[in-house]
């Protein structure tokens, strides 16, 4: 039967092609004994021979399935030995890495004097080379990883790594860490009128505008005092509530409010600090323009986080 013995051949050739040379004959003869079993099988049961074969071969499917079976291959890129430790890798370094390559080239051309559009530029650039980097280069190792046959695990699991229970950012660990934050700011604030954070060699050159004082501080720890009873309310609710995240984005929105509305005014940022910076050359306009770009960029994204984190441990919370 020369179309049955042409089309089991063709068969097999395709599933051994690809196996290693010392593999080839075993897999040969067990795939010719496995299919003349399987035809037979069809053939006692009335089948004819050109039937029964192509049932059998296509029961056994796509021969490079079949050979990366014998070769025990991956046809995946990263498979679930690896894919979660990669994937949670991945999306770590994409929230930090591109967005702190995106701030330093912004300011080192800003402070090396280039124009807006060469800022912009150069920092849009950089950030998307940085995105493609970082993709690349942390799947690739994953890759060598997964095709490797090393019996290294990584991160191997057990109980122990169990997480605790969430409470939605309403627990004490929560609400301490939120308080220490905010007393942190508050410090930071003193310690810039009265220290400074940059050496000068002479009197400190704060970063805030020392217009500032008394009353728009004034206003800044107003708000940081509503935001800690905000952490306090949470705590002692157990858990967020609506009334509760109205309130967390009615005082993000007005700290953002706050602090565009002085920084458009030009009294936020001290400008004796910005010509500190520039070494005693004259701030251009640009310059300025585009800190006060980052700086609102900031102002606005900082605050629509908090919000948006509110109304998800909010959902949560309903839920549970």
């Amino acid at each position: 039967m020369p179309t049955t013995a042409t089309l089991t051949e063709r068969y097999i050739g395709a599933t051994i092609r690809s196996l290693r040379p010392e593999a080839q004959g075993d897999v040969r003869a067990e795939l010719e004994a496995s299919i003349a079993d399987a035809i037979e099988a069809r053939l006692e049961h009335g089948e004819t021979p050109e039937s029964a074969e192509r049932a059998v071969l296509t029961e056994l499917g796509d021969p490079g399935l079949l050979a990366a079976g014998y070769a025990d291959r991956p046809l995946h890129l990263i498979g679930p030995r690896y894919y979660l430790t990669w994937w949670r890798l991945l999306k770590l370094l994409l929230w930090i890495v591109p967005a702190c390559v995106l701030v330093a080239v912004a300011l080192g051309h800003v402070l090396s004097g280039a124009d807006t559009g060469e800022v912009i530029g150069s920092a849009v650039v950089a950030t998307l080379g940085a995105v493609v980097h970082i993709a690349f280069w942390t799947t690739l190792v994953f890759v060598i990883l997964e095709r490797s046959n090393s019996e290294t695990t990584i991160a191997d699991w057990d109980v122990d790594q169990l997480p605790e229970p969430s409470e939605n950012g309403a627990g004490r660990a929560d609400a301490i860490a939120s308080i220490v934050f905010l007393v942190l700011g508050v410090g930071a604030v003193f310690w810039d009128a009265l220290l400074g954070f940059f050496p000068t060699g002479g009197a400190p050159i704060p970063l805030l505008h020392p217009g500032l004082w008394p009353w728009g501080i004034t206003v800044l720890f107003a708000l940081i005092a509503a935001e800690t009873l905000l952490t306090i309310a949470v705590y002692a609710r157990g858990r967020w509530t609506v009334g509760l995240a109205v309130v967390n984005t009615v005082l993000a929105l007005a700290f953002s409010a706050w602090a565009l509305v002085l920084l458009v005014r030009g009294e936020l940022v001290n400008p004796a600090f910005l010509e500190f910076t520039a070494r005693g050359d004259v701030v251009e306009p640009d310059v300025l323009n585009i800190l006060a770009i980052i700086t609102g960029f900031c102002l606005v994204a900082f605050p629509l986080w908090d919000i948006v984190d509110g109304w998800i441990k909010t959902a949560r919370a309903s839920r549970s």
